[in-house]
């Protein structure tokens, strides 16, 4: 059986980590971008990444990236945008093609979709529908392929650019807090994810199951247990101020007609505000350890001091 994996995201905050793991383990990666790339070869561990150019609109592209493939782990997604279309057309749209190209592969790979626990609250946001409707895609269109989808809650670690600015406030020693005070979430650093996926790609079955995850923090965490643990790791305390909804409205409603003006795709939208003020993001991770026996190695602290170790200079640096 080959031993090579297809994979989209591959440039961006996850699907680099998954890269890096799956290179590390022996796997040879074909890998999706848009622009090409001058080495053939990662230099994260010892497998070969052969690079696709083209993107998730190109069927041809697609069905390069997956031909002979074991495995197909797609890890792209829009998580910006200013209307629904905006992450319709890569989260629903552009999945369906993959799955579409991986269908007419003989044999056909296996599918891993990287989705994002938003997709258990798909009315919250446009982000959150897509992400749920791309499931949903999948599972119908899947029709004789192995699948399954993972749900990770907030991921971070080196390299996120979208939880750069609160991380370097809390660094700093102020942090805003957003929602209810009896808010709770579950975090994920990016490096277990990656075991996560490494893990499934043990299994000879997958039966068409979405799992959650998370560090391994059963009911997740508060503002205020993570400020106190950030606080622990700078060796000073973390003043909080609470953020008024009311104002991350205006600032929303302000910034998506700005977007909508100007052309660019917004992270702050009435819709995230409603996903960052959910009181409950908490994970249960139970069904995807008792199939697949992963545990997660790095707990909240020792992942928040790797990666405010990483950060130097207002940028973010990877091991080498």
């Amino acid at each position: 059986m080959s031993r090579t994996l297809a994979l989209t995201g591959a440039t961006g905050f996850i699907g680099a980590a998954v890269l890096g793991k799956l290179t590390q383990a022996g796997w040879s990666l074909r890998a999706l971008r848009r622009n090409t790339v001058k080495h053939s070869r990662s230099n994260a561990g010892s497998g070969a990444v052969e690079w696709v150019r083209g993107s998730l609109e190109d069927s041809e592209s697609l069905r390069r990236l997956v031909q002979g493939t074991e495995a197909v782990i797609h890890c792209a997604g829009a998580i910006r945008g200013a209307t629904s279309d905006d992450f319709r057309k890569v989260n629903v749209a552009g999945l369906g093609r993959l799955v579409d190209a991986s269908r007419k592969t003989n044999p056909m790979p296996r599918f891993l979709l990287i989705s994002s626990l938003a997709a258990r609250e798909p009315h919250l946001s446009d982000y959150a529908a897509s992400k749920r409707e791309g499931e949903d895609a999948l599972q119908a269109k899947a029709a004789g392929m192995q699948w399954t989808a993972l749900r990770p809650p907030a991921v971070y670690g080196p390299g996120d650019r979208e939880t750069l600015p609160l991380v370097r406030c809390m660094r700093s020693g102020i942090s805003p807090v957003f929602g209810r005070r009896d808010s709770r979430f579950s975090l994920l650093f990016v490096d277990d994810l990656a075991d996560a996926v490494r893990r499934l790609l043990d299994l000879t079955q997958w039966s068409g199951a979405s799992f959650e995850i998370h560090d391994g923090r059963t009911g997740g965490y508060s503002w205020e247990e993570l400020i106190q643990t950030i606080g622990r790791i700078i060796h000073k305390p973390v003043r909080q101020f609470r953020i008024p909804i009311g104002v991350m409205q205006v600032a929303a409603r302000g910034n998506l007609l700005l977007a909508r003006t100007c052309g660019y795709a917004p992270m702050l939208t009435p819709g995230k505000v409603r996903e960052l003020t959910h009181p409950d993001w908490v994970s249960d991770d139970a069904a995807l350890r008792r199939v697949t026996g992963w545990a997660p190695r790095f707990p909240l602290e020792t992942g928040m001091r790797g990666t405010l170790r990483h950060l130097r200079g207002g940028r973010w640096v990877l091991d080498e």
